[in-house]
């Protein structure tokens, strides 16, 4: 069996100011959320990953990651701002 993952097309959403400038932010707290479980469950930084061991090298503030674990962050949460436009949500302060 081969796995075709079906994605919302986004491409045509902007996200206007406001909304960029929040990427950041939420970014990191996604990051924390996901560090937050990762430490509930027995995990710990770790120059390698290693899930015997429970090791992770990501286990480290958001601004300690390198560029490419926040940009993955980052694209995480502007799919998911750019999918909530696209089914109708608006997101206001």
């Amino acid at each position: 069996m081969t796995y075709l993952p079906h994605t919302v097309d986004t491409s045509t959403i902007l996200l206007d100011e406001d909304l960029n400038n929040l990427v950041d932010f939420l970014a990191k707290n996604t990051h924390d959320n996901w560090a937050h479980e990762r430490i509930k469950m027995g995990w710990k930084f770790g120059d390698k990953r290693d899930d015997r061991r429970k090791e992770h090298p990501c286990l480290v503030p958001y601004e300690e990651l390198p560029e490419s674990e926040k940009e993955h962050d980052r694209i995480v949460v502007k799919e998911l701002l750019k999918t909530l436009i696209l089914l109708g949500f608006r997101i206001e302060k």
